[in-house]
C-alpha cells in the first residue's frame, strides 16, 4: 500500500422498518448523493465505485447509481452477508492505496423484509451447510431460527466458561440503548434497562436469550467516498481522518475444529484481523478511543471485547461493570447505537459504522461525542464467513 487513504465524506440515511422504507435504489441513492455532498465532489469525480447489499438481485449497484449518474465507471456489486457494507469499503480502499485510483466510493444498502434472516435459494448447496452441521450438532435445537442458535449457543458458551450470567448481556443492551437515545439516524431510540431485556420474550430459552438480546431486519444505506491525500490536496478537501490499517480475514479450520460455538460465529476471524490493523497502524488497543463493533447480539458484543483485544479473555464481565465500554470508560463503544438498537440494515451496516466513527473524530457527533477522539476502532462480521476490521486516525 502506498497512498494515505483519506475518508473525504460520509453519509447515512435514517434507518427503517422493513416496508416502511424507501426502495433499495432510491435509499442507495440518496446516501451516495449525501456522502458527495459531504466530500464536496461530484460523481464524476468518482472513479470506481463497490457497492454492497445481501438481498438483490445481480447489478442492483448500478441501478442504484444510475439514479445519480451514469459516467461509465466501474461498478463492482459485494456480498459478504453481514459484513458487506466494509468489503465494500476494503475493496476501495485497497484501489485507493495502491495508487490505482485516486477517488472512489463505497456504498451498502439493504431492503430487509419482516421476520427471520432466510435462504432465499432451496435448490442448491447452502453456503451454510457445514456451518448449520456443526450448530445442529451443538445446538440440535430445530425449532429454533438457526441465527438465534449460532449466538445464543455461543453466549452460552461463554457463559459456561467463564461463570456469567444472561445479566452480562442485559447490561451490554441498556448500554446500546441509552446511546442510541441521541442519534436521530437510529430505529430504536427508546432506553431500555436491564430489567426490560431481561424480561422480554424469551427466544432461546436453553441459551437465556431474549428478544431485546437481538438486533432486529432493518432497512437502510449507507456511503463514504474514499481519496488518495494527494488528491485531497489537490482539491482542497478535508483530510482530517484516514484509514491507518484495515485486515479482513475469513475462517480457518479452527471455526469448525475445535466445536465451539463462540469460533463458529467469528471469534478468530476477528482477532486476526484485529492483530493485523493494530500491526499494520503501529498502534495498540490501549490508544483506541472509540469503537462501533458488529454487535448483532448482544452475545457477539461480548465476544468482540475480547477478540478486538479491549479486554483479556474472560475479562468482559468486569470490563462491563467498570463502564469500560461507555462514555468515562476506557473505550467508548457503539455510541450510535450499534446494530442492537441503531439497526442492521446487512449491506449497509459496515459503512454505517465507518459513518459515525468518521464524525466522532471530526468532533461532529453533538451529544454523543466522544471527547478527544482521535483514534476509533470499527468491526464489522459476516457468518459464512468474513470479518472486516478498520482502524481510522484523525490527524493532529
Amino acid at each position: 500500500m502506498s497512498q494515505n487513504v483519506v475518508v473525504a465524506g460520509v453519509g447515512m440515511i435514517p434507518f427503517n422498518k422493513p416496508g416502511a422504507s424507501l426502495s433499495y435504489d432510491e435509499m442507495g441513492a440518496e446516501a451516495a448523493r449525501l456522502a458527495l455532498r459531504d466530500a464536496g465532489l461530484d460523481y464524476a469525480d468518482v472513479q470506481q465505485a463497490a457497492v454492497g447489499y445481501v438481498y438483490g438481485d445481480s447489478t442492483c449497484g448500478q441501478t442504484a447509481l444510475y439514479r445519480i449518474g451514469m459516467s461509465g465507471i466501474p461498478v463492482l456489486n459485494v456480498n459478504n452477508n453481514c459484513a458487506t457494507g466494509s468489503s465494500a469499503l476494503f475493496l476501495v480502499r485497497q484501489l485507493v492505496a495502491s495508487g490505482a485510483i485516486d477517488c472512489a466510493l463505497a456504498l451498502g444498502f439493504e431492503q430487509m423484509q419482516p421476520g427471520a434472516l432466510k435462504s432465499q435459494w432451496d435448490d442448491r448447496v447452502s453456503a451454510f451447510r457445514r456451518f448449520d452441521a456443526l450448530c445442529d450438532e451443538i445446538n440440535p435445537y430445530p425449532e429454533i431460527p438457526l441465527a438465534l442458535r449460532y449466538f445464543g449457543g455461543a453466549g452460552r458458551e461463554y457463559m459456561d466458561t467463564y461463570g456469567t450470567s444472561p445479566e452480562l448481556f442485559a447490561k451490554v443492551r441498556a448500554k446500546a440503548s441509552r446511546h442510541a437515545e441521541h442519534n436521530p439516524l437510529a430505529i430504536f431510540r427508546k432506553v431500555v434497562t436491564e430489567e426490560e431485556v431481561l424480561q422480554s420474550p424469551m427466544v432461546f430459552p436453553a441459551a437465556r436469550l431474549t428478544r431485546l438480546m437481538a438486533c432486529a431486519p432493518t432497512c437502510g444505506a449507507a456511503a463514504a467516498v474514499l481519496v488518495s491525500e494527494s488528491f485531497a490536496r489537490k482539491r482542497g478537501l478535508d483530510a482530517c481522518v484516514s484509514i491507518v490499517g484495515q485486515a479482513m480475514t475469513t475462517d480457518t479450520s479452527n471455526s469448525f475444529d475445535e466445536h465451539s460455538m463462540m469460533k463458529l460465529v467469528g471469534a478468530d476471524m476477528a482477532r486476526a484481523a484485529a492483530d493485523r490493523v493494530y500491526a499494520e497502524a503501529g498502534i495498540g488497543p490501549e490508544d483506541v478511543d472509540v469503537v462501533e463493533l458488529h454487535d448483532c447480539f448482544a452475545q457477539n458484543e461480548v465476544l468482540s471485547y475480547e477478540a478486538l483485544r479491549l479486554c483479556p479473555a474472560g475479562g468482559a464481565e468486569k470490563f462491563v461493570a467498570d463502564g469500560d465500554n461507555t462514555y468515562g470508560g476506557k473505550y467508548v463503544t457503539n455510541p450510535s447505537g450499534g446494530l442492537l438498537s441503531k439497526g442492521h440494515p446487512l449491506g449497509a451496516t459496515g459503512l454505517a459504522q465507518c459513518a459515525e466513527l468518521v464524525t466522532q473524530l471530526r468532533g461532529g457527533a453533538g451529544v454523543r461525542q466522544v471527547e478527544g477522539a482521535r483514534v476509533a476502532l470499527q468491526h464489522n462480521l459476516g457468518l459464512g464467513g468474513a470479518c472486516v476490521v478498520t482502524l481510522y486516525r484523525r490527524a493532529k
